[in-house]
């Protein structure tokens, strides 16, 4: 069974099959399940609005999942690459209006040190770790987003399942669940076939790959939005080329995002032959996509040992490619073995390293966006040996910054400092920050522990509640709302809190009930809760 669903296999078909039913209004009973097929049509039978639920529907799996990655930095630097394609497709006509709007368009990340990224229904598109670490330029990480966003925009994913009209919803909500297993796996499509034992996916299972028709047509169109985003046009030959050497030299099973895009001679000839003619160089590296990668290689697998080989990397990379590349390998060499040091507690050691990686980039010269990520590691630093105060003088080298990453380390710094009055500081900032974006799960996990350093017991559980919500997590956070309820009764509780989280639980109590009578419309089965 993959990973990425660890030991809740039945909870997450009965999710999606949930989410099937629900797309078509069609009666679920858990008696008998009478189960219309689905029709060739997808405006018909999985028309946008559809196929955003049930994306949703298995995005609240993954973000409950624990390789689920939200580290502020990875993830800035991913929808910093992101959102240039999202615009130059919307400019070029791929998403509509319509799709905008109702579409998610968000990447995310998975914890896991394979080559891979997958797109899912509704518009969300996972990468993981391991791909990032891979990679040599943000050009070609861009190549495999607009790939992905391809496969989005030009309804592929509704196409397989709506084009099957022999596919009932149950195998549908099986080959749903077969896809994110077959993108997690490592090795034999069994893995796949696990995930959906007992539906009727099993032997339908390699319906929903996508064609290669469908393959050359994501390559096209990604293209395009690449070069329209301001890539280099030589970024998807080149990922293509890194691909294809390191598959040839080692196939461990590292590899599926090969086995679910197969890259063929058509396809390495077609990315070649659109650069035009002269040689395709592969696009220059920069020293920001270097540290972004290298952080991705630390936090990709997170075992002992394996931060222990990277630790060593503070004698510097070996086999480095020749040119300014090796300068950046270098660098990255440095960062890694830095933040893996950190992580092993080995503070003298990543003080070391950072300061070979600081000497480093002067040596290369200005590079702001570079920089700024070595501040940010030493902030971290400060951070993980409680040097609260070194760690706010490293900040104020980014003094005006007042981006996420910045929100969320001045907390984390804010956590380990003696003065409250950083805490309120960085709590006040945040309240701010979730005040405009209230599906800020980690905004909420750490302003709840904030709040509970500075002594107020009913802001941190309602903060609690709200990153469960985030997250599509109803029944967790009700119960904590209702756990604040019962702090409240106290003499000297926050009445007006109280109050705050009092009408807070009637509206996800409205929420859960609408959602189980959409997904019973028969009545649910007494002290039957949402999958």
């Amino acid at each position: 069974m993959s990973k990425l669903f660890p030991q809740r296999p039945k909870r997450v078909l009965a999710a999606m099959l949930s989410a099937a039913l629900l797309m078509t209004g069609a009666p679920f009973s858990r008696a008998q399940v009478n189960l219309p097929a689905l029709g060739d049509s997808v405006s018909q039978d999985l028309d946008i609005g559809r196929e955003r639920s049930i994306g949703d529907e298995v995005m609240r799996e993954i973000w409950l999942d624990p390789d689920y990655v939200d580290d502020p930095l990875l993830q800035e630097y991913l929808e910093g690459t992101w959102q240039p394609l999202v615009e130059a497709a919307r400019k070029l006509g791929n998403i509509s209006d319509e799709t905008a709007e109702r579409f998610a368009w968000q990447p995310f990340l998975v914890r896991d040190k394979t080559i891979n990224a997958f797109a899912l229904p509704g518009g969300f598109v996972g990468v993981h770790l391991g791909l990032i670490a891979m990679t040599g330029s943000r050009d070609e990480l861009a190549s495999v987003l607009g790939h992905e966003m391809s496969h989005v925009t030009q309804r592929h994913i509704a196409r397989r399942i709506a084009g099957d009209s022999r596919n009932s919803l149950l195998a549908t909500a099986g080959l749903l669940l077969g896809l994110i297993a077959a993108s997690r796996g490592h090795g034999s499509p069994d893995m796949a076939n696990a995930a959906i034992v007992g539906s009727q996916a099993a032997a339908q299972a390699a319906s929903l790959a996508f064609s290669r028709d469908m393959e050359r047509e994501a390559d096209r169109v990604g293209y395009n939005v690449m070069v329209a985003g301001g890539y280099a046009p030589g970024g998807m030959y080149s990922m293509f080329e890194r691909m294809e050497q390191a598959y040839q030299l080692q196939d461990s099973g590292s590899y599926p995002y090969l086995r679910s895009h197969p890259l063929t001679s058509e396809r390495i000839g077609d990315a070649r032959s659109r650069i035009g003619p002269g040689d395709p160089t592969r696009p220059r590296g920069t020293a920001e996509h270097a540290l972004m990668a290298a952080r991705a290689r630390v936090l990709m697998d997170p075992r002992a040992e394996a931060w222990a080989v990277l630790q060593n990397l503070d004698a510097g990379a070996r086999d480095t490619q020749s040119g300014p590349n090796k300068v950046f390998d270098q660098l990255a060499a440095r960062y890694a073995s830095t933040l893996a040091s950190i992580k092993m507690r080995s503070f003298n050691r990543a003080e070391n390293s950072l300061r070979d990686a600081e000497s480093m980039l002067k040596n290369i010269g200005d590079d702001p966006r570079a920089d700024r990520m070595l501040v940010y590691l030493r902030a971290e630093l400060d951070q993980a040996r409680e040097h609260a105060a070194d760690g706010f003088a490293a900040l104020q080298k980014l003094s005006g910054e007042r981006s996420r990453p910045m929100m969320m380390m001045r907390a984390r710094l804010a956590m380990v400092d003696q003065n409250p009055a950083s805490a309120r500081d960085a709590a006040e900032t945040l309240q701010t920050r979730v005040s405009l974006v209230p599906r800020d799960a980690l905004a909420w996990q750490e302003l709840a522990q904030l709040w509970t350093k500075l002594g107020q017991p009913l802001r941190a559980v309602r903060a609690q509640g709200e990153a469960r919500a985030a997250v599509g997590d109803l029944n967790g956070a009700i119960d904590r709302l209702r756990s604040g309820l019962r702090q409240s009764k106290g003499r000297d509780a926050d009445q007006i809190e109280a109050a705050v989280i009092d009408a807070r639980l009637r509206t996800l109590l409205y929420q859960r009930r609408q959602l189980l009578a959409e997904l019973y419309p028969r009545g649910a089965p007494p002290g039957e809760e949402l999958p």
